[in-house]
């Protein structure tokens, strides 16, 4: 940050008396004479600090404080005042001024407020450094592809995000269920309200009520004061509940109520207390499955599902992969100050090979550490672990998964392949490709629509 202040006073000498003291201190020092000067000052050089005098001809401090602060990008104001005059100071202050000086002031005391200034510039600076790196992450975190299986959940994003209605996003842990449900927040009336994320599976039972509903004091052992749940601070607007599968029964019966009713009540209280929220769950579990088995509500399920979102898997849209990797090699290249630029042929090919167990999250992390070690422009395939850089089938899977979910991914990711492949042979034609595929076409349409390709 360059450190430059400007003076603004009628007085000569008073100009040169703070000039010279801030310039022993490092600082580069102008000087304007009246308010209209200070202007034209401001909008050439942009100086991060004004000393701006009160008591000017022509157009008087307080004048020029008010229409500095409606620049687009105004500079810290410490007003100049005579002594007795602080109460016009204090109001200045109000009116957007960062500090203020009496004269006769002690050098001291003007070099200490234009040192805590720039402290606190460059405090704000860093800040707002910090805010666009989130917001570059954040960019790149939105969801970004260009597969069919991609176009159709931006469909019904785009379609749900301005209702009201309960979502539910079904898909793998790391296929980026969290960024779905905030996008849909965003299209929403309630995106200026807060949005409340909770993973339920990150808690134990005996926590996860407390979390979502709140406690009174006394509530249990170690409830020493009351406590807000996460409905309660959603309030007018999203809660989501992220892998909420592995809520128990009676948690369950919980949620139903305010999805029926809007109502709870804290832990060991007895006040029935109304919320207005909009409730979005993701899970990687097989809901329907866990009905079958009492594990999970049926009621709930089909209050959870009004709209239900299918986030596919890393490995069922492949054409996917590179761009996501592009931009990562970018966001990560900026963050840890390296010049990666590219990744190589060699890479790409074993990146569309590889199974992607933990999606998007693992290539994400794995890019990371690529540029992280890298010592040249692009990306080899010595640059990532082995169990990346020595796939070479397509039907590589996780052998952590049990025989009959393997053996499926495995078969669904065969299907889509092929099929994919007649289909872009014959340019989308689905009767040709039906006959290219030796099927009727009621048959690949059915097929299109088990893979969740249509």
């Amino acid at each position: 940050m360059e450190k430059l202040i400007l003076i603004v006073d009628d007085e000569k000498a008073a100009r040169f008396g703070m000039r010279l003291a801030l310039e022993k201190d490092g600082y580069n020092v102008m000087e304007a004479s009246d308010g209209i000067n200070a202007f034209d000052v401001i909008k050439a050089k942009k100086p991060s600090l004004v000393f701006l005098d009160i008591n000017m001809p022509k157009i008087n401090g307080i004048q020029v404080l008010e229409e500095i602060n409606r620049m687009e990008s105004p500079p810290m104001i410490v007003i100049v005042t005579a002594y007795g005059s602080e109460r016009v100071a204090v109001d200045a202050m109000k009116k957007g001024a960062y500090d203020y000086i009496a004269k006769p002031y002690e050098i001291d005391e003007l070099r200490l407020i234009a040192k805590h200034a720039f402290e606190k510039l460059s405090l704000e600076e860093e800040n707002a450094r910090l805010r666009s790196e989130i917001d570059r992450l954040g960019s790149m975190g939105k969801i970004i592809g260009r597969s069919q299986e991609m176009k159709q959940v931006f469909n019904k994003i785009e379609k749900v995000g301005p209702s009201d209605v309960t979502v539910l996003i079904q898909g793998e842990s790391g296929s980026g269920k969290e960024l779905v449900a905030k996008e849909i927040h965003k299209k929403s009336s309630r995106k200026n309200h807060p949005m409340i994320i909770m993973n339920c599976a990150a808690l134990p039972e005996t926590l996860i009520e407390s979390e979502l509903f709140g406690h009174e004091k006394g509530a249990f052992t170690g409830a020493t004061e009351r406590r807000l749940g996460k409905f309660e601070l959603a309030d007018k607007g999203t809660i989501f509940l992220d892998e909420i599968g592995d809520m128990s029964p009676n948690t369950q019966a919980k949620v139903l109520r305010i999805l029926q009713e809007q109502s709870f009540e804290r832990l060991g209280g007895t006040e029935t207390l109304r919320v207005d929220v909009r409730l979005i769950s993701a899970t990687h579990k097989d809901l329907f499955k866990g009905i079958k088995e009492g594990d999970f509500r049926e009621d709930l399920y089909y209050r959870l599902k009004v709209v239900e979102i299918l986030l596919p898997p890393l490995r069922n849209r492949r054409e996917d992969i590179i761009i996501l990797a592009e931009k990562f090699i970018q966001y990560f290249s900026e963050k840890h100050r390296k010049n990666v630029k590219s990744i190589s042929n060699e890479a790409v090919k074993v990146f569309t090979r590889y199974f992607w167990p933990g999606n998007v999250r693992e290539l994400q992390n794995v890019i990371e550490s690529a540029v992280v070690m890298a010592n040249a422009e692009t990306l080899e395939i010595s640059d990532f672990p082995g169990e990346i850089s020595n796939s070479d089938s397509n039907l590589s899977f996780d052998y952590n998964l049990p025989f009959r979910d393997a053996k499926k991914i495995v078969v669904d990711t065969f299907e889509r392949d092929f099929v994919s492949r007649k289909l872009a042979e014959n340019n989308g034609n689905i009767s040709k490709a039906a006959e290219a595929l030796g099927m009727h076409r009621q048959s690949l349409q059915h097929k299109l629509k088990e893979l969740n390709m249509k």
